[in-house]
């Protein structure tokens, strides 16, 4: 090969080269769940650009991605209760930039958007509301705990950015405390236990003071029916009889018949009685 048509290759190779890497830094790619934030020379476009394939002014001009989907951070804040006992708060924050937001918090707040504003906003909401409870009730109520500090997070930061919800992973007391609500926690059971024996006994108190009324109640109008009406004695033997005849008890022997058993015998007797004396007439004319 000639010393001209090297040349001539290696300028083609060149161009080649230079083409591809002005096609590179003349295109750009979106990715799905991204907006692009453009930066000219220092000066940022007012429009996000969507996702997708796109043309810019090579070496001149950046695309800063931003996400729009919904993001997961970890975070600590040390409060005080209002009974200035230090509390730690373990806790995730589920976050999204809304796209039309994209472009102004680019532009005014420096570095990751959770650091710069959804922190400090939400640590500044927890200490307000953790100030307005004890740390027994911070621990005994921490659903509502975490939906007003969840409120406050949310107008601190306005619509600039969308806090979804805010997860309590782990509340930290110091031991001292922990051992204090332990035993009034132990406390309180005994004493609610103490609550229900009395009252039980109080329940069993009236309901027998319920019952002797009842029953006196019940003496006295049985007493006053047999003032006003004597046959009411009567009236209540046959209710009591069981069909029976009484029995009737002999003399000496101490036999016991029925009346029944009594009578049958009498007509036993007398059955036999009468043809004896009919034979004792005709032996003696």
């Amino acid at each position: 090969m000639t010393p001209k048509n090297m040349a001539r290759l290696i300028g083609v190779a060149v161009l080649i080269f230079a083409v591809i890497i002005m096609a590179a830094a003349g295109t750009y790619v979106v990715h799905p769940g991204y907006r692009g934030v453009e930066v000219t020379m220092g000066q940022v476009s007012p429009t996000f650009k969507p996702e997708g394939f796109g043309l810019k002014s090579p070496f001149v001009t950046e695309i800063h991605s931003f996400s729009i989907r919904q993001q997961t951070a970890e975070d600590k804040a040390e409060c005080y209760s209002s009974d200035l006992q230090q509390i730690q708060i373990e806790l995730r924050v589920l976050y999204r930039i809304p796209e039309s937001s994209v472009v102004k918090i680019f532009r005014e707040y420096y570095g990751d958007p959770f650091e710069s504003l959804v922190a400090p906003r939400v640590q500044e909401a927890l200490k307000e509301v953790a100030a307005l409870q004890s740390a027994e009730q911070i621990v005994k109520n921490r659903e509502q705990i975490k939906t007003r500090a969840l409120e406050l997070a949310r107008k601190k930061i306005g619509t600039l950015l969308v806090v979804e919800d805010i997860v309590f992973q782990n509340i930290t007391l110091t031991k001292e405390l922990e051992h204090a609500i332990e035993a009034k926690m132990v406390q309180e059971q005994e004493a609610s236990k103490s609550k229900y024996v009395q009252q039980r006994a109080q329940i069993d108190a009236d309901t027998a003071v319920i019952q002797a009324k009842g029953e006196a109640e019940s003496i006295r109008i049985r007493g006053q029916a047999l003032k006003d009406n004597p046959a009411f004695v009567d009236l209540k033997i046959v209710d009591k009889w069981d069909g029976l005849t009484p029995l009737v008890i002999g003399g000496g022997d101490r036999v016991v018949y029925q009346l029944q058993d009594l009578e049958r015998l009498s007509n036993e007797n007398a059955a036999n009685t009468k043809p004896a004396s009919a034979n004792q007439r005709r032996a003696n004319p």
